[in-house]
This record gives structure tokens, sequence and C-alpha cells, in this order.
């Protein structure tokens, strides 16, 4: 059975077999990444609403990359920054 195929034939008590949820890590991420064509989108929130272990690792998923793009918005203190800069004109002179 391939991983596109929207039945639930292949639900054992009510969760896909491993071997389905691995096909589906990928395109997970691509769906929280806005990577995937709208049929793949439909078929993926599909299986995530009836696999609560996928709905864990797609929560877990959105939740890291959530976090990741708010610590990259960040800026540095200005102290920071200007040791930054110190620190690479001292390598650029040694450098010369």
């Amino acid at each position: 059975m391939s991983a596109s195929d929207t039945s639930h034939e292949h639900l054992h008590d009510g969760d896909p077999t491993n071997a389905e949820c691995a096909d589906f890590l990928e395109r997970i991420v691509r769906l929280i990444d806005n990577e995937l064509e709208s049929g793949d989108c439909a078929v993926v929130r599909a299986h995530i609403d009836s696999c609560s272990p996928c709905l864990e690792r797609y929560d877990l998923q959105r939740t890291v990359k959530a976090v990741v793009a708010r610590s990259c918005g960040e800026t540095a203190p200005a102290d920071l920054r200007a040791r930054v800069r110190v620190q690479i004109q001292e390598i650029q002179l040694k450098l010369r």
C-alpha cells in the first residue's frame, strides 16, 4: 500500500503501522514548511488526524521550528556585537 493511499484499511487499533509512519515523517516536515502540493497536504493531514504518534511528532516539529524562528529574530546585545567586531578586526590584522 502506498503512503499516499487515503483509505484507512491499514489501521490497526486506530494507529497506522510503523512502516507507514516512517513514510510520513519527511512529508510532515514538508507540510510544516509549506512545501507540499495541496493534494499531498490533505493526505498528510488525514494521516496526522488518525495517528496519535504522528500528531505528536507534527506538534513537536512545529514547536521546534517556532522556537528557532523566534530565537533567530533576536538581536545580540550591543556590547556583545562590539566585542565580536573587535575580535574580527584583531584577526584581520594578524592575517595581513
